[in-house]
């Protein structure tokens, strides 16, 4: 079944076309990703879909719902979340504090002088630090995490909400090699074992043919080629647009 459509999306900037007819689907459980250039309009795309920018035309669909106008936070009870390339997060509150104020603000549940803010959700709160690996830093302050694992408490308040599906912008981006791969290993199991549908873009190719069951490739703000990673690898037109490209300037 397909989670997520986008059907006929189109978006401009002045005179500049940065999504072009651009039709795709997400499949639930899926775990896929959007390369392209610099200027490609993945970050665009990413936009339209969660809800950012408005789209000039066209339409999306998640859950078989028609959410083309819906708001952020509508998409969001709707069960859609995301991460930035650039982490958001509160960085004066220890990890455990970000976490836990996620799940609270999600739930909507009122504080009150009998179940003060430190008692709720501590179940959930311990299970997300578990999964993201941030338990033993718990009681860290956020803004002395490293780059990392700030990024990773990013993606423990995304997935607070319980989403459906979520988006990740340049999951591994700043990271060293080691901080990327145990993100993306974070990243696989939580499409495994939580079956979440995971959308996410990137710029290290390794990361993308190491983990992505599908590949899109945006040229220009259009869909080029579309696959699983060995046919991505192998397609020509990728290779002259963007994989050729890479070589050249590596």
């Amino acid at each position: 079944m397909h989670l997520l459509k986008g059907i006929d999306l189109n978006k401009s900037f002045g005179g500049l076309k940065a999504i072009n007819n651009v039709s795709l689907h997400v499949t639930g459980g899926e775990l896929c990703s959007i390369i392209g250039p610099n200027g490609a309009g993945k970050s665009t795309l990413f936009n339209l879909l969660t809800g950012y920018h408005p789209v000039d035309s066209g339409k999306i669909f998640f859950k078989d719902k028609e959410i083309t106008s819906w708001s952020i936070h509508r998409r969001a009870r709707l069960g859609v979340a995301r991460a930035f390339q650039v982490s958001s997060i509160f960085e004066s509150m220890t990890v455990m504090e970000n976490i836990r104020t996620a799940l609270i603000a999600q739930a909507g549940k009122a504080v009150t002088f009998f179940r003060p803010a430190k008692t709720l959700v501590k179940q959930e709160t311990w299970e997300i630090l578990e999964t993201c690996g941030l338990l033993e830093k718990r009681d860290t302050i956020a803004a002395n995490l490293s780059q990392g694992d700030k990024k990773l408490l990013e993606l423990g308040i995304a997935i607070g909400g319980s989403p459906d599906m979520l988006f990740l912008d340049e999951p591994t981006a700043g990271m060293s090699a080691e901080e990327g791969l145990r993100t993306m290993q974070i990243i696989a199991s939580l499409n495994r074992n939580k079956k979440l549908t995971i959308l996410f873009t990137e710029h290290d190719m390794d990361v993308v043919f190491g983990y992505s069951q599908r590949v899109t490739v945006l040229h220009q703000g259009t869909i080029i080629a579309e696959g699983d990673p060995e046919a991505i690898r192998s397609n020509s037109e990728v290779q002259r647009v963007y994989l050729g490209e890479e070589n050249r300037n590596a």
